[in-house]
């Protein structure tokens, strides 16, 4: 292809290869574009120093337009040809120089906390402060290999679903490394590891535990044990099958009693609409406003939701001889009592919240439980009357 201008319209023109290819721009030399085999095209500039031909991406086409690409060409290849500087040098100094550490800074500042909910947030930092940054310290990032992650993951194969969170949160932390420069492309170190086997805990709670959870749900907020608002929290966990997170942020303003319903503006899922049952409504309608706080469960202080709601699940639990249960399974629960009374798994996924069909399924097996009780009563009744 001979040279031209490097506008959008001649670089729309373009085509993936098998093999990434460079092509030139005809006004300014050493400004290009390097066309790879999957489409994408990344403007560069190519000089020479010290004998050395030297070579410095400047961005994608598309987030970099070809005339923000070609000032910043003339500046850097300026800057070469007047002795001021080398890029590549520049940018080889930082990438040899950031740490795993500073990576987990970055990425926590400039993508976790403007792209992700605050739960995810959470969860990311821990993932970060709590086994990446104690692992490789000081250690280059640039540096990390498979071998690296491979003893981290297997660090923490007594616990595997934490050990699989924390490389994925390593491995998008490497596909930002090579986004910023500070690892090379197509380098990412986690790629190559298998995660652990996980299996989903199903657990939920037959009616003499219920009753016995009921029971000291009751006894708890009659004597003060528990904050009024904590046990209204388990049992809206319960009778809607929302997440904890839903219920403990919840505000009156999302709550339509008329409507038996409350209108979420953002969820795990997005915006939804939780339905409620009568015993739910009854619930809410008892339960008191706590004085200029717009949370349904109100915190110790003005304008203040229940930040801990695992503490007291703890000693309720404990209590009802329910050590095994988390606050997650009462949702589970909900979903159990859904099918035992005959609703469908469309319909029980409608409640919750899924917004895929697989999520519900896994639900499938409790669905048999009605069947196998018909077929007992019906084979008893029969070798009843065989004698």
């Amino acid at each position: 292809m001979s040279k031209e201008k490097l506008t959008k319209r001649v670089i729309d023109k373009l085509e993936a290869r098998d093999k990434d290819y460079i092509i030139f721009d005809s006004e300014l030399p050493g400004f290009g574009i390097r066309v790879m085999p999957s489409g994408k095209c990344f403007f560069l500039i190519q000089y020479r120093r010290h004998g050395r031909t030297r070579r410095v991406m400047i961005g994608q086409f598309g987030p970099v337009t070809a005339e923000i690409a070609r000032r910043e060409a003339i500046r850097m290849l300026g800057n070469v040809r007047g002795n001021d500087g080398d890029p590549a040098a520049v940018r080889d100094r930082e990438r040899q120089s950031a740490t795993v550490k500073e990576l987990g800074d970055r990425f926590l500042k400039e993508h976790v906390a403007t792209r992700c909910k605050p739960t995810t947030q959470a969860e990311y930092r821990r993932a970060v402060e709590l086994f990446i940054n104690p692992f490789f310290r000081n250690q280059r990032a640039r540096t990390v290999s498979s071998a690296d992650v491979s003893e981290l993951h297997g660090a923490h194969a007594h616990i595997p679903y934490q050990a699989n969170r924390t490389l994925g949160v390593l491995s998008k932390m490497m596909n930002l490394a090579e986004t910023w420069g500070i690892r090379d492309k197509h380098t990412n170190p986690c790629e190559d590891i298998a995660r652990y086997p996980e299996h989903k805990r199903e657990r939920f709670l037959s009616a003499k535990e219920m009753k016995r959870l009921g029971e000291v749900l009751t006894q708890f907020e009659a004597d003060g044990s528990e904050s009024s608002y904590a046990v209204a929290a388990f049992r809206l966990l319960l009778l809607t099958g929302c997440r904890l997170r839903e219920i403990q942020t919840l505000k009156w303003a999302y709550v339509d009693l008329d409507e038996h319903q409350i209108d979420l503006p953002d969820s795990k899922t997005g915006a939804k609409t939780v339905h409620l049952g009568e015993a739910a409504v009854e619930l809410l309608k008892k339960l008191p406003q706590a004085d200029g706080n717009p949370h349904v469960i109100a915190g110790k202080f003005k304008d203040t939701h229940l930040t801990d709601l695992q503490r007291p699940w703890r000693r309720i639990r404990k209590a009802a001889g329910l050590d095994n249960v988390r606050i997650h399974d009462l949702r589970h629960t909900f979903a159990s009592g859904g099918l035992l009374v005959g609703e469908s798994l469309p319909m029980i996924g409608k409640l919750l919240g899924h917004t895929q069909v697989q999520t519900t399924a896994r639900y499938a097996h409790l669905a048999n439980d009605p069947v196998k009780a018909a077929a007992t009563r019906i084979s008893e009744r029969l070798a009843a009357a065989l004698g």
